[in-house]
C-alpha cells in the first residue's frame, strides 16, 4: 500500500473511488435504451404493417363493398368469387411464366457484372457505383424514360434509331399484344433497374471466397476460367444465390408500378396479380372483401414459392451454405 511522507511521519495514501460501481440513471439501463431505440419502430410495425395484414385477412371473410368496416358475414364466397370468376387466376398463370424467365436471366445479368467487377485492378469503385446507380431510380420514372423515350414507338425512340441503323422498320411496341414486344420494354426496365442492387450481393460474396481455394486448385492442374468458376466459384456462391432468387422470385410476384405506367388496366394482356387487386379493390366495384382475399391468395402462393424454393435449394440449412 503507498504512503505519503508529512514531516518524516508516514501515513497511508487516502483511498481511490471504487471503480466497479454500477452507473444509475437512464445510461446505464440497458432495458429502457432497448426500448428508447427499438419502441417507435416496433410502434410503426405494429400499426403500419400487422394490422393491416391483420385486417385484410378478417376483411376478406365479409361482403365489403365501399366500406372497411363490414358485418354480412360471407365465409369463403371472396376466396371463391377471386379464384374463379375474375382475371386473377390468368394473372397468376402470365406472372408465372414472367417469373421463369425474369428471375434467371437477373440472377445471370448480375453474376455476370459481379465477376467482371471484381476482377478489375482499376477504377473498381467507380465501375460498381455504375452499374449500383439505376438501382436509386424509382420503377415510376424509369418507366415513363422507357415508355417514351427508348420504346417510345416512333422513328424518334431511342430504340427504333439503333434498329433503323440495320434497316429494321419502326416497331410499335406497345401498341398491341401481337406480336407481344411489350415485354421487350418490360424484361429491359426490369433487367436494368435491379441488376445492380444483386450485383452488389454477388460481390460481397466473391470478396468472402479465400484465395487459398484458388491456390490449391492452381496447384492440382485446375486451368483458370470455366473450370475454376465451376467448381470453386460458383460452389462458394450457393447460399448467396438462394437468398438473390428468392428475393427475385417475391419481387416479381410483386410487380406493379412498371406495368401500371408502361402498359396500363387496359391491356388486359398483360396484368399483374396487384393490378388485378387494384381494378377490384380500388376500381369501379371498391370491393375490398374480394381484393383483401386476393391478396391472401397471393401472399399464400409467394409464402409457397419460396419455401418450395429454399427447400430445393437447401436454404437455412448447413448444405446450402456451403
Amino acid at each position: 500500500m503507498s504512503t505519503t511522507t508529512t514531516r518524516g511521519v508516514a501515513r497511508p495514501a487516502p483511498a481511490k473511488a471504487s471503480q466497479g460501481r454500477p452507473r444509475r440513471g437512464l445510461r446505464g439501463n440497458a432495458t429502457v435504451n432497448f426500448w428508447l431505440f427499438t419502441g417507435p419502430f416496433l410502434i410503426g410495425l405494429v400499426i403500419f404493417v400487422f394490422v393491416p395484414i391483420g385486417w385484410s385477412v378478417w376483411l376478406s371473410f365479409f361482403d365489403a363493398r365501399y366500406t372497411v368496416t363490414p358485418s354480412h358475414f360471407t365465409g369463403l364466397d371472396n376466396y371463391k368469387q377471386i379464384l374463379t370468376n375474375s382475371n386473377f387466376p390468368d394473372s397468376l398463370l402470365t406472372f408465372t411464366v414472367f417469373a421463369a424467365f425474369i428471375v434467371p436471366a437477373t440472377w445471370a445479368l448480375s453474376l455476370g457484372l459481379a465477376l467482371l467487377v471484381h476482377r478489375l485492378r482499376f477504377m473498381r469503385a467507380f465501375f460498381r457505383s455504375v452499374f449500383f446507380l439505376p438501382t436509386a431510380v424509382s420503377y415510376v420514372a424509369a418507366a415513363l424514360i422507357w415508355k417514351m423515350s427508348v420504346f417510345s414507338g416512333v422513328r424518334f425512340g431511342l430504340a427504333n434509331t439503333v434498329f433503323g441503323w440495320f434497316g429494321v422498320d419502326n416497331i410499335a411496341y406497345l401498341a398491341n399484344p401481337n406480336p407481344p414486344w411489350y415485354w421487350l420494354v418490360i424484361v429491359t426496365l426490369r433487367l436494368w433497374i435491379q441488376s445492380g442492387f444483386y450485383m452488389i450481393l454477388f460481390l460481397a460474396a466473391l470478396q468472402n471466397i479465400p484465395a487459398e481455394l484458388y491456390e490449391a486448385a492452381a496447384l492440382d492442374g485446375a486451368k483458370p476460367g470455366w473450370q475454376t468458376f465451376r467448381h470453386i466459384t460458383l460452389p462458394q456462391l450457393r447460399a448467396t444465390s438462394t437468398a438473390v432468387i428468392l428475393l427475385l422470385l417475391i419481387a416479381a410476384y410483386q410487380a406493379f408500378d412498371e406495368f401500371f405506367n408502361i402498359v396500363g388496366l387496359k391491356a388486359t394482356w398483360a396484368q399483374t396479380p396487384l393490378m388485378e387487386l387494384y381494378k377490384t379493390a380500388l376500381g369501379t366495384s371498391q370491393d375490398y372483401g374480394a381484393g383483401s382475399a386476393g391478396a391472401v391468395v397471393l401472399s399464400l402462393l409467394i409464402c409457397l414459392v419460396t419455401l418450395l424454393q429454399g427447400k430445393f435449394m437447401g436454404f437455412g440449412t448447413g448444405e446450402g451454405s456451403k
